[in-house]
């Protein structure tokens, strides 16, 4: 048997491993300042495209954990590595906010809906038939189709959202062209990661709170899988799935002592 690598390098999902509705998980502003401590590379991953690394660093700060933005990774941050690499100076009709906008601003796209190479559909809490009507258009004009990440749903104090995946499925039935998602469950976003941060996969632990976008990335990316039980997923519910995470845990709290 092959001996397995340390830990060296650390990539956490954000939304139910650290935080959950603006408070921090038991144990995570230890684990982060652990990591801090210790001088791991790492970096916090969201699927969320709406905010921006600072947005998101001063709503961690807000509940107890000091992130600074640089060791936020997000959705839309990995579409707009993806597209540049892809195509670079190249145009693209946006639906999504802040986080995304930003993020392809800084990449050197132009922003336009005329002759877009890419539709880019991102996560927004005013999506417009207007915007939708654009897009299918657009689509259906030849432009490529990317979404920043496939989660049908997202949380809110009131109940479930329509997310991105829901509004891609919409496009999808009206063009008949299906949309490239960039974020977790596919491992480009882990992979352009461990570029951010020059790590190996072979020495990098993903932490996360879902078995079908958390721990499926991080499989397929070749990382070792940690499953906390703060967020999504159950004790009960991981038999359903045809793989596993290397390690299942309670909380984030007790990854602590591995850092």
């Amino acid at each position: 048997m092959t001996e397995t690598a340390p830990i060296e390098n650390w990539l956490t999902d954000m939304d139910g491993v650290l935080v959950h509705e603006g408070m921090a998980l038991d144990g995570a502003p230890e684990f982060i300042a652990r990591l801090t401590e210790k001088g791991r590379p790492y970096l916090v991953l969201t699927n969320n495209s709406i905010f921006t690394p600072r947005d998101l660093a001063a709503r961690l700060s807000a509940s107890g954990i000091e992130v600074p933005e640089e060791r936020l990774w997000t959705s839309a941050l990995a579409t707009a590595t993806f597209v540049a690499q892809q195509m670079p100076g190249g145009r693209a009709y946006v639906i999504g906010e802040a986080g995304l906008t930003t993020a392809l601003h800084e990449a050197g796209y132009i922003l336009t809906d005329t002759r877009p190479d890419y539709v880019i559909l991102g996560e927004t809490r005013t999506y417009s038939f207007s915007s939708i009507t654009t897009a299918v258009r657009l689509i259906k004009g030849g432009a490529r189709f990317i979404a920043t990440n496939p989660d049908s749903t997202g949380p809110s104090a009131d109940g479930p959202l329509p997310a991105t995946g829901a509004v891609a499925a919409m496009i999808s039935k009206a063009t008949g062209r299906e949309p490239y998602f960039i974020g977790k469950p596919n491992p480009v976003m882990i992979r352009a990661a461990l570029n951010r941060i020059e790590a190996h996969s072979e020495a990098t632990a993903m932490v996360g709170d879902r078995m079908d976008t958390d721990v499926l990335a991080g499989m397929e990316a070749g990382l070792r899988t940690f499953l906390v039980l703060t967020g999504s997923t159950s004790v009960d519910e991981v038999e359903r799935y045809p793989y596993r995470p290397n390690e299942v845990r309670p909380s984030v709290k007790d990854l602590i002592d591995l850092v």
